[in-house]
């Protein structure tokens, strides 16, 4: 086994996940984590061991040093012996059950278990009523984290009650964002072509989930107060939706909007976009809004940008949501209620001074979650891994040992 290192000692980091130029907000998450942790004094090298989908050909940069075969047992084993003989100090994990293979993504646990170094697991998505394959994977990743991360309270919160996480051990690192100067939204507008009116976004992979209907069917409301306003929906169908169900789900919101006389007002850009167009696209909007149909979400990493670049959000009380607007940052509405939807985003579009105060608002308390900062901040938690610990005991030793890599069909 490698010696742990001390804080003193620089240190050699793996990440696992997603990556780009993969369509995925863990994708996304992933490469702007190492890029952040990557630069630190405290980090002498890093790269990522990407999971790739079935039938995916991702032109990967040199970052990705490892691929994962999703559905493919042997190719776990394959990455814990790279990543143990190239001698990283540490593995920084990024967990969504979804990105894994085999029943609720239990495949990571060989690779896990396999390792040489400390694990430090960062939890995209907390369920809460966790079925019994779900509650088992999240039992040995905990048993086998030297650190655990989650990107708010709630998060942490669920870890200790729901399955007995030890607090000692639960970093809440909030979700990165660029770090980018306040802008007005008339520049980037008229880059972009969209005129002088008042623009409402919504982005991210699209899917039944995010609420955008609610939005459509807010949208008469709003334009009787702001006729000029255009609602943009930006975004690709999900592709693991678009592989289940083809792009039915985008096809039923078009022809909402088409039944309800909006085409003029709700536009859908079918992409996934780049960064810069990303950004260009959130500093013109004037207002975003996420309509999330469920609390369960933990973490939202279109919110965390929108939020950090300084735009009033309108959104539903999903956990994230409620904790980073809970300052007055934003507006919480309720669920699936259009008619609260159109009158929050309606009174923001109607009242300037009130919607500028909200966007200042919201960029000034997201400074602390630049990448720069977030990067610095996981540089400790990694460090904090790699420190000393006590044998683990006896339950959790068994905890560690089950289950063993299955071998290839």
């Amino acid at each position: 086994m490698h010696p742990r290192h001390t804080p003193a000692n620089p240190l050699r980091v793996a990440f696992i996940g997603n990556a780009l130029p993969r369509r995925c907000g863990i994708a996304t998450f992933t490469s702007d984590l190492e890029l952040a942790v990557r630069h630190h004094a405290g980090i002498a090298g890093s790269a990522i061991i990407a999971l790739c989908e079935p039938g995916s050909a991702h032109a990967y940069g040199p970052e990705v040093a490892c691929r994962i075969a999703q559905d493919d047992p042997a190719s776990y084993a394959a990455a814990a012996r790279f990543i143990n003989e190239a001698g990283f100090d540490v593995v920084c994990l990024q967990h969504e059950f979804g990105i894994f293979g085999g029943k609720a993504g239990a495949m990571i646990l060989g690779l896990v278990v396999a390792l040489d170094m400390p694990l430090v697991t960062t939890f995209h998505t907390i369920l809460d009523q966790p079925d019994p394959a779900q509650r088992r994977v999240m039992a040995r990743l905990i048993a086998a984290s030297a650190r655990l991360v989650v990107m708010a309270g709630k998060g942490r919160e669920i870890l200790r009650d729901t399955y007995g996480a030890p607090a000692c051990k639960i970093d809440v690192i909030p979700h990165g964002i660029p770090d980018v100067p306040l802008m007005p939204s008339g520049p980037a507008k008229e880059r972009l072509g969209y005129g002088g009116g008042p623009v409402v976004l919504t982005f991210g992979l699209i899917s039944p989930n995010k609420g955008i209907e609610i939005m459509i069917e807010a949208m008469p409301a709003i334009l009787r107060a702001a006729p000029d306003t255009v609602y943009l929906v930006m975004g690709a169908t999900h592709p693991r939706l678009l592989a289940a169900a083809g792009d039915t789900y985008r096809e039923t919101l078009v022809a909402r909007v088409r039944a309800l006389g909006l085409d003029r007002h709700v536009v859908f850009l079918n992409q996934f976009v780049d960064r810069p167009t990303l950004l260009d696209h959130i500093a013109m909007c004037d207002v975003y809004v996420t309509p999330y149909l469920g609390a369960a979400q933990m973490t939202s990493g279109t919110l965390a940008y929108s939020h950090g670049l300084g735009r009033p959000v309108v959104a539903t009380p999903y956990w994230h949501a409620s904790e980073l607007l809970g300052d007055g940052s934003g507006v919480l509405v309720p669920f699936a209620d259009p008619e609260a939807m159109g009158a929050a985003v309606a009174a923001l579009l109607t009242d300037e001074p009130a919607r500028l105060a909200m966007g200042r608002k919201a960029y000034t308390a997201s400074r602390a979650t630049t990448w720069a900062n977030t990067g610095k901040r996981f540089v400790r938690c990694l460090v904090a891994a790699c420190r000393p610990s006590p044998p683990a005991s006896a339950p959790v030793m068994r905890l560690l040992a089950a289950p063993q890599m299955p071998a290839p069909a």
